[in-house]
């Protein structure tokens, strides 16, 4: 029960990943706000946790992260009805238009962008304003492969993801003396929605490569989505205090790291975005 007596905020989380982050942070001992856009979905998600786990620690809100308004009403609701919050996990994403740059809908490019990235700051924006107070609390971001990696043909996810790790090491320094802990996770490769959405739009539109990648994982399986919500849980728990700033991967990196891990990870570059740069002669008998 790694999460007793605290209170999250789960953005996206009427199915996928989001609602196993959910039903997680629920079995660890939280009490937890879902959000999501499908109002249906939502509903049935909260009946199926509250049925499993207390109608009096889950609660439902339909808001769109893209909407200032939607996002001010889901936090004052929620602290309303649990009197406190400790942990936000932005994961409401899309996959945004699929195509070439000069091709796609610039409408839905945009709208991309407002919900990966700039409905994300807001969240975060907002839960920093309650966790600068009370001197604590978590920020957990889902990040990716869009990150790391260009991915031609979908490129507002790509760009949208890699903003959300440099946000993810900005804030975690804005925020440090606070106690407030900002990271940001790569789940691996799911089997979600997302997944059929690239297989469905063809090679043509997000490249023979990726698209390939996509089949195969269709007739594979993925990533577990399971391995993804221990990994939130844990950066979500006491047990990673301190430890900030970094982009971690689910099915990659070895945490949960001992404490004198989390120390080297503090005192150096590990698990961040870096420009490799090349080793050049300065003409001082060395190189830089």
């Amino acid at each position: 029960m790694s999460l007793n007596g605290r209170t999250a905020i789960i953005t996206g989380a009427s199915r996928g990943l989001g609602a196993v982050i959910a039903d997680h942070f629920l079995s660890e001992g939280a009490n937890v706000t879902l959000c999501g856009r499908n109002a249906g979905d939502l509903a049935a998600q909260h009946a199926r946790l509250a049925a499993a786990y207390g109608a009096d620690r889950v609660w439902a809100k339909p808001a769109d992260v893209s909407s200032r308004s939607d996002v001010d009403a889901l936090f004052d609701e929620a602290l309303s009805r649990f009197g406190r919050l400790d942990i936000l996990v932005n994961n409401a994403g899309v996959y945004g238009p699929m195509g070439s740059i000069e091709a796609v809908d610039w409408d839905e490019w945009v709208q991309a962008i407002a919900i990966n990235l700039t409905g994300t700051v807001y969240c975060a924006r907002k839960a920093v304003t309650v966790f600068k107070p009370q001197r604590y609390g978590k920020i957990v971001m889902l990040s990716g492969g869009g990150a790391t990696s260009p991915l031609p043909g979908i490129s507002a996810y790509a760009a949208s993801k890699a903003g959300i790790v440099r946000l993810t090491e900005t804030l975690a320094l804005e925020t440090r003396e606070w106690n407030i802990d900002v990271n940001a996770i790569a789940p691996g490769t799911l089997m979600t929605r997302l997944t059929d959405q690239l297989i469905a739009a063809g090679p043509e539109r997000v490249g023979a490569s990726l698209h390939a990648r996509m089949v195969k994982l269709k007739q594979e399986g993925g990533t577990p989505l399971t391995l993804g919500a221990a990994l939130c849980s844990y950066l979500a728990s006491a047990e990673s205090d301190g430890l900030t700033g970094r982009l971690i991967a689910a099915p990659w990196d070895p945490w949960p790291f001992s404490e004198e891990h989390r120390r080297e990870i503090a005192e150096s570059d590990i698990y961040t975005l870096r420009r490799v740069v090349p080793r050049i002669a300065d003409g001082l008998g060395g190189d830089r």
